[in-house]
């Protein structure tokens, strides 16, 4: 029996990385701007999906960033800059090199309210490069996502300042320890596999 339950725990351990995981933002910003993020990943091998509701901006495309510190002590100055652990150039949400943060614009209508959901295949909220505890900015202009002369492009899409922002925290908690993707599914269940043998095993000998 405690065999069994030993089994159980392990494969519990060695396959938390399926559990889904899911994050949110309230953002906070001058002029009267304000709104909420969430982002969900139901595995460490899925897209992440990110919903956003924003009001308070000016009509209007404006670039929307993860940022490498969650630390608003000065309010969205001290946030660092964009989230870019590969430490590689700026770019689209599309590009083959960008920044993790690098989620393009967001787009205000008339009444200056932005709505919107899609899904990215870079940001992670699991191991090592999970963007839990970072921070989402909006921008005041336009990013231009790399693609311009200015000598901002490529470091920072020559978005303008900073609107609003807003920690990315936990909204379902979870109790599995955190680790890396790694080979993502193709490299969880050989290992899971060899647990279950080598406790099977365990127990074969008990009975015996």
């Amino acid at each position: 029996m405690k065999v069994l339950i030993a089994l159980s725990t392990v494969l519990c351990v060695v396959l938390a990385k399926d559990q889904p995981r899911k994050a949110i933002v309230f953002l906070q910003g001058n002029a009267g701007v304000s709104g909420n993020v969430t982002i969900s990943q139901p595995s460490c091998t899925e897209p992440v999906f990110i919903e956003i509701n924003v009001v308070g901006l000016t009509p209007g495309k404006h670039g929307f960033h993860i940022h490498e510190k969650g630390d608003l002590t000065d309010g969205c100055a001290s946030t660092g800059g964009h989230y870019n652990p590969d430490k590689v150039s700026h770019g689209a949400p599309n590009d083959q090199v960008r920044h993790v943060g690098d989620l393009g614009n967001i787009a205000a209508d008339e009444n200056g309210i932005a709505k919107t959901s899609y899904s990215d295949t870079v940001v992670s909220l699991y191991g090592a490069r999970s963007v839990l505890g970072r921070a989402i900015v909006i921008h005041a202009e336009v990013d231009d996502l790399g693609k311009t002369n200015h000598p901002d492009s490529l470091k920072t899409g020559n978005a303008g300042g900073r609107v609003a922002c807003g920690v990315i925290g936990v909204l379902a908690p979870f109790d599995e320890p955190d680790q890396d993707c790694g080979s993502g599914q193709q490299g969880l269940m050989p290992a899971a596999l060899t647990i279950t043998i080598s406790l099977l095993a365990a127990l074969r000998l008990m009975v015996l």
